[in-house]
């Protein structure tokens, strides 16, 4: 029986590792995915908005050449510190049922080959992010192949009529990306004005790029149906389609706390949290933790690289020393 099981070898994950080998307990790291997939995930030539020395973990420095890290930076230090600190990972295995038992808990799990397996832990951290469950448009055609919630590069897209949804970074950046390799964009936002979470240094760029009709804007606009060769809009009160070869519905992410509520957990049902205690991150299940934005409920947007990155050094107190 392990002493502790991780599930999620993501940023906060990893430093909820970390912290517990610092304490003397070495973990093992589930990721059915690959070592932070999520950052794999993003866009290939995304930089962050946060400086390298908040995005560390491990108390491992972040060094990069310029000041704010892209993600193949972010890529090669969390490799790197996961391997440098011997970390154990299993990578590929995905854990499909926790069930609490007397003396800790059994995970069942299911590998890239489709082969089960069971793990037994008297403790677990939950760290399993959020960029996984994409918030769903809920409009006919959305499950068409032309249709994807992640964007990675525009290269794909040259000559192609591409509509981006949604009014955050991710879907300004992607349609400027869009624009300067030669996609026809439309840009479909169900705001009035733009975004306050928008850079500060892409907002001009942007505006500038809207202002000289590079790409076409439409606000105050809902997505009524997804078709093979057009899309159904609708922008007060009208209806209208325009021609249409990809959509790429960047409306930003949610955690999914389904595997939390089948081990028992309470969720707040306003706002989505899972129930926990903020000095420990034990949930109301003994013995169960969570770290990062799994936390967060419905708002996403609390819990960052930045602040989830604490959480490991809550639980491996309260693992260390139980009250």
């Amino acid at each position: 029986m392990e002493q502790v099981i991780v599930i999620g070898a993501g940023p906060c994950g990893l430093s909820a590792a970390l912290e517990l080998k610092k304490n003397g307990i070495n973990p093992l790291i589930l990721e059915k995915g690959c070592i932070v997939n999520s950052i794999y995930g993003f866009p290939t030539y995304m930089r962050f908005f946060s400086t390298p020395e908040l995005l560390e973990i491990g108390e491992v420095p972040f060094l990069v050449s310029g000041e704010k890290p892209t993600r193949q930076d972010a890529l090669n230090y969390y490799r790197e510190v996961a391997c440098r600190q011997g970390l154990r990972i299993q990578s590929g295995v995905k854990v499909e049922g926790v069930k609490k038992e007397e003396k800790g808990f059994v995970l069942e799990t299911v590998n890239r080959k489709g082969e089960k397996e069971s793990f037994f832990s008297e403790k677990v951290v939950l760290a399993t992010g959020y960029y996984d469950n994409p918030n769903w448009l809920g409009v006919p055609g959305e499950k068409l192949e032309k249709v994807s919630h992640y964007y990675k590069e525009a290269h794909p897209y040259q000559g192609m009529k591409v509509a981006v949804i949604g009014g955050k970074n991710s879907a300004v950046e992607a349609a400027m990306e869009l624009e300067r390799a030669g996609a026809q964009v439309s840009w479909i936002y169900r705001g009035e004005t733009y975004s306050p979470s928008i850079k500060s240094w892409v907002l001009p760029l942007f505006e500038s790029v809207i202002n000289k009709e590079k790409i076409a804007a439409y606000w105050r606009t809902q997505v009524k149906a997804i078709e093979e060769n057009q899309i159904i809009l609708e922008q007060d009160g009208k209806e209208f389609a325009i021609e249409n070869n990809y959509v790429l519905a960047l409306t930003g992410y949610h955690p999914n706390h389904e595997l939390l509520q089948s081990i028992g957990v309470e969720i707040n049902n306003e706002t989505g949290e899972p129930i926990y205690n903020q000095e420990t991150m034990e949930t109301s299940v003994p013995g169960l933790f969570v770290a990062g934005v799994i936390a967060a409920g419905n708002n996403a947007n609390v819990i960052f690289i930045e602040n989830g990155r604490f959480h490991g050094s809550l639980i491996a107190e309260a693992i260390k020393n139980p009250s």
